[in-house]
C-alpha cells in the first residue's frame, strides 16, 4: 500500500508539474493560464489529451510536436519529473500530514518561479506576493496540525515575512547607496517573504546564506567563462528557493549539525 501512495504522490506532482509548465510559459507572457488549451508555440493546433501526458508524451513523441515537428523544450519533462520528485519526497518526510499539503504548495510555487527567473529574470507578483498572502493564512491552521513541537503559526509567519523582505531590502538599499546600481530586484525581496511565510526567520536566513554560498560556487566560475564582471546578471531566485527546499527537508538538522560545530 505505501508503494502504491508513493507512486501516486509522484505522478501527482508530475501533473502539477504539467501545470506549472503553462505557468511558467504563460505568466511572463501576461497570458491567461486557463484559456485556451495548451498549443504548440510552432504550428499553434492544440495539443490532444493523449500527447500531454506527464513526461510519457514526452519521450513517444521524442521531444518534437506530432503535428509540425517542432522541438519541444526539455524544460518540460525536467519541471514535471522535479516537481514528481519533490511530491515524492514530501510524502516520504511528512507522510499523509496537513504540513506535507502545505509544502506541496510551496514546492509547487518555487518552482514555478525559479524557471520563470531563469529564463525571463523576473518573479511575476502574482507568485511571490500571492505565496506570502497563502502561506500566512495556512500558518493559521497549522498549529492545529502540526504533530511535534515547536508548532508553527502566525507570529512565526508574520515575523518570517517582515524579516525575509526586510533583510533583503535593507541589502539592496545598502548595495545601492554605494555601488549607485540595482543589485538586487524587488522580486527576490518579495521571494525571501513568501519564505519567511512558509518557514519563519530559520527559513529565511538558513535560504539567503544556503543561497548566497551555493551562488558564489555557481556563479563565480561562471562569470569568469563568460569572461564577464561582477555586473553580469545570474538571476538570485533559484538559488533562494534551492536553499528553501533543503531548509523544508534538512534544516534542522543542518542547522543544529552547524551550531553543534560552533559550540566545539
Amino acid at each position: 500500500m505505501n508503494v502504491v501512495v508513493q507512486i501516486f504522490f509522484f505522478f501527482l506532482g508530475s501533473v502539477v508539474g504539467s501545470f506549472l509548465n503553462v505557468c511558467i510559459y504563460r505568466l511572463p507572457r501576461e497570458k491567461s493560464i486557463v484559456h485556451p488549451p495548451s498549443a504548440c508555440p510552432g504550428c499553434g493546433k492544440p495539443i490532444r489529451f493523449y500527447d500531454n501526458i506527464p513526461l510519457i508524451s514526452y519521450i513517444l513523441l521524442k521531444g518534437r510536436c506530432r503535428e509540425c515537428g517542432t522541438k519541444i523544450s526539455i524544460r518540460y519533462p525536467i519541471v514535471e519529473f522535479l516537481t514528481g520528485l519533490l511530491f515524492l519526497l514530501l510524502y516520504r518526510q511528512f507522510e499523509l500530514t496537513f504540513e506535507s499539503l502545505v509544502f506541496i504548495l510551496f514546492v509547487s510555487l518555487l518552482i514555478a518561479i525559479s524557471f520563470i527567473d531563469l529564463e525571463f529574470r523576473i518573479i511575476p507578483d502574482i507568485l511571490s506576493i500571492g505565496g506570502v498572502i497563502l502561506g500566512f493564512l495556512l500558518s493559521i491552521a497549522r498549529p492545529f496540525f502540526h504533530r511535534v513541537e515547536p508548532r508553527f503559526g502566525i507570529l512565526d509567519s508574520l515575523i518570517g515575512i517582515a524579516i525575509g523582505g526586510g533583510i533583503l531590502f535593507a541589502i539592496a538599499w545598502i548595495y545601492q547607496l554605494i555601488t549607485k546600481r540595482e543589485g538586487m530586484g524587488g522580486g527576490d525581496i518579495k521571494l525571501l517573504g513568501m519564505i519567511g511565510a512558509f518557514c519563519g526567520i530559520k527559513g529565511v536566513i538558513f535560504s539567503l546564506i544556503s543561497a548566497s554560498f551555493i551562488g558564489s560556487i555557481v556563479g563565480i566560475p561562471l562569470m569568469l567563462a563568460k569572461g564577464r564582471d561582477t555586473k553580469y546578471a545570474i538571476p538570485f531566485g533559484p538559488f533562494l528557493s534551492l536553499g528553501a527546499v533543503i531548509f523544508v527537508f534538512k534544516g534542522d538538522i543542518l542547522i543544529n549539525a552547524f551550531i553543534n560545530i560552533v559550540s566545539r
